[in-house]
């Protein structure tokens, strides 16, 4: 099954996520699929392709918890 979470990365103690589409068994940093967006939430900064999510969840994909709020959040504004 496809999810789309979150992927760590940036200096300790200062995390940026990118968002991505991966297989549900890899490892949280593992190699994805594809990149759709990014989280920062220090500067709280989001930038998301709402295209590329929308044609994976057609797919099948399906949002981890985080993700599903950090869209949700996005969307509103």
């Amino acid at each position: 099954m496809l999810k789309i979470r979150l992927k760590r990365f940036g200096r300790k103690k200062l995390p940026s996520y990118r968002i991505i589409v991966i297989d549900s068994r890899k490892k949280r940093d593992g190699k994805a699929l594809e990149e759709v967006g990014f989280y920062n939430p220090i500067t709280n900064q989001t930038k998301l392709n709402m295209i590329k999510i929308k044609r994976r969840l057609n797919e099948g994909a399906q949002f981890s918890r985080t993700v599903k709020n950090i869209v949700r959040r996005a969307n509103i504004k």
